[in-house]
């Protein structure tokens, strides 16, 4: 049963501090909380113009505001704050717990939550009460990720995610009153163009001839060549392919022994290239329909097991002697190639992106060799008529000689 910490019981108090940099200075908030212990927090850049301070700006009014909000929740902490005896992993196998009984995660959600638990929150939290884990305590964790163990930004904010789920989970559940993730900040993730390697049309092929198999050639290229996950490569059926209309319906993924839907929860239609169409007919004609209407089965009939199918995927790079890239890159390898044919809308429903964000990092792979001439095209004055003469505007017309 949750209790009132009496360690809460000491008067919390705090400032504002500027601090000048070369370039730009930073509001921070400095106070002690019921316990004593001195906190510290960023709170904008300063702005010392006329006018409404654009976002991420303060005025020493707008910080100290920001100050009186925060002594405001840290009072209030020192009275309701309560101890919930109950410590971060136990929360945390509860919501993976819940996650799998209640949210119906597929199999592999479920892989990749456990895995950000284990590998990065468990060795932060572990033993620690929920009541105890500050926002401090989480900036610090945080910024660690990245500086200190080398996790890229978006990794940083993946895991952000799942600790803040887990400690709404403690809210919902534990009798934790606030959730501190709320006051975190995700850190801003800056593109970068060479982040998404891929492969040429010529190395797709180089890929093919590398293949162990027939079927395992077959399948790497059509992944590059339509874009679908390995999963989705796995569920596919020859309901699914339509020769007639040169489509692909993705209908289902298949991961770690189960059949779900797609990852974005939608089914979509894959235009089919003449190289996968050809492929595809080929292949027909090789695969026992008698077992199993899967395009690529196993040699029972059954799944595919990817975790095979990416080491002889891996193989095939080496006997092609190709620089390498994971399978899932066969998918960007798509994005990348088809944005230079079609519009990002098109691309986004290709590849079922849920948001169009998530597509837009194709764009920098769009070849810009035509964007002077469409802009030339563009500003180009409209040339005018030329004005027909007044001989010519009244000139009778001549009838022919009988």
């Amino acid at each position: 049963m949750a209790t009132l910490d009496p360690t809460f019981s000491r008067s919390v108090s705090g400032h504002v501090k500027l601090r000048r940099g070369k370039l730009r200075s930073t509001w921070y908030a400095k106070w002690r909380d019921a316990q004593g212990v001195q906190r510290e927090r960023k709170l904008g850049l300063l702005w010392d113009q006329k006018g409404t301070a654009p976002a991420g700006y303060l005025t020493e009014k707008d910080a100290d505001a920001q100050l009186q909000a925060i002594l405001t929740d840290a009072r209030r902490g020192a009275v309701e704050q309560v101890r919930t005896g109950v410590t971060f992993d136990v929360v945390a196998d509860d919501w993976l717990a819940w996650g799998l009984r209640d949210r119906d995660w597929k199999p592999s959600t479920a892989s990749d939550n456990r895995s950000v638990v284990n590998a990065h929150l468990l060795p932060a939290f572990r033993g620690k009460r929920v009541e105890k884990i500050t926002p401090e305590d989480i900036e610090q964790w945080r910024d660690e990720l990245v500086d200190d163990r080398g996790a890229s930004r978006r990794t940083a904010n993946k895991c952000l995610i799942v600790l803040g789920a887990i400690l709404e989970r403690a809210v919902k559940v534990h009798g934790l009153l606030r959730n501190p993730a709320r006051e975190v900040a995700k850190l801003r993730v800056r593109y970068d163009p060479n982040q998404y390697d891929f492969y040429s049309p010529e190395e797709i092929e180089q890929l093919g001839k590398g293949a162990a198999s027939d079927q395992d050639r077959t399948v790497f290229l059509t992944a590059a060549f339509t874009g679908l996950r390995m999963g989705e490569l796995i569920a596919l059926r020859w309901g699914d392919v339509d020769f007639d209309t040169e489509a692909l319906h993705v209908y289902g993924s298949y991961s770690l022994g189960t059949l779900t839907a797609p990852k974005s929860g939608l089914t979509r239609t894959v235009p089919m290239a003449e190289q996968v169409r050809d492929l595809l007919k080929d292949h027909q004609k090789r695969v026992p329909h008698a077992r199993t209407d899967l395009v690529f089965p196993g040699e029972r009939g059954e799944f595919l097991d990817g975790s095979a199918l990416r080491r002889r995927y891996k193989k095939a790079l080496e006997n092609a002697k190709l620089r390498k890239l994971r399978f899932h890159d066969l998918r960007h390898t798509f994005g990348s190639i088809a944005i230079n044919q079609a519009t990002i809308v098109q691309v986004q429903a290709w590849m079922g992106h849920a948001d169009v964000q998530t597509t837009m990092k194709y764009m920098h792979h769009r070849s810009r060799a035509g964007d002077a001439k469409l802009l030339s095209a563009a500003f180009r004055p409209k040339k005018k008529a030329k004005p027909r003469s007044t001989a010519a505007a009244h000139a009778k017309p001549t009838t022919a000689s009988a």
